[in-house]
């Protein structure tokens, strides 16, 4: 039976729910089961902390074509096995994914805990292209994120460039990124790389779109994808 793997760097009870202290991982693994069942109803699902894989084996897995692993989490070890090992890797390398955007791109990039990202573009990657969602910002709460945040289209072009040229860098496989970055001026000041949903894509569940955790997981699944609105590569 095909299982999916939800991974997530927070105290899981027994019956695969969150402890209180996590309320936007509680929110993002409920939007990703409900995105599972909707589409495969057969398809088992666990959520498994971060903690609970050390703990299992410190050792490198064998990869298992039974198992889609759909982390929420930056913090995966790197002795898993699954297919997006490497990427996960490259992304939590924040300073050397700035760096090689400085250089090769020629983008401004956030300099330690300076200009960090206020803003997040979605992308999907699929097997055969690129596809770019509407902007998420901060809301005027704390930890809480809008959809859509307008940007000029002077400024669209250059940051799907960014994406594209960081994703193929890295032989992204497919799934849905997160590009944080923010605006300095009309400058765009790249900050990291997230190879999942991270929590600014909570916004979308209110949004009259397709939410990004039904994307992430069609993307991982290899499904054809919806418009997110804008155009691809």
């Amino acid at each position: 039976m095909r299982k999916a793997l939800i991974i997530v760097n927070a105290q899981v009870k027994a019956q695969g729910t969150m402890y209180p202290a996590s309320p936007a991982t509680e929110k993002m693994v409920m939007a990703l089961e409900a995105a599972i069942k909707a589409d495969s109803s057969s398809t088992q699902v666990e959520v498994m902390a971060t903690a609970s894989l050390w703990s299992k084996n410190a050792q490198p897995s064998k990869p298992d074509p039974d198992i889609i692993y759909c982390p929420l989490t930056i913090e995966v070890p790197n002795w898993l096995s699954f297919p997006g090992q490497k990427i996960y890797q490259d992304c939590k390398d924040v300073k050397a994914r700035r760096q090689w955007v400085d250089k090769m791109l020629g983008y401004k990039t956030s300099i330690r805990d300076a200009w960090l990202g206020d803003l997040w573009l979605p992308v999907a990657v699929t097997p055969r292209e690129l596809i770019y969602g509407e902007i998420i910002g901060e809301g005027a709460f704390p930890n809480s994120y809008e959809q859509p945040v307008s940007l000029k289209k002077s400024l669209l072009r250059p940051l799907h460039e960014l994406a594209q040229g960081l994703l193929e860098s890295l032989d992204a496989p497919p799934s849905l990124y997160l590009l944080q970055f923010r605006l300095k001026g009309q400058n765009i000041v790249f900050d990291r790389l997230w190879p999942f949903p991270a929590a600014p894509a909570i916004a979308s569940l209110t949004y009259s779109h397709p939410n990004l955790f039904s994307c992430y997981w069609q993307c991982l699944t290899h499904q054809n994808l919806p418009s997110l609105t804008a155009s691809p590569s």
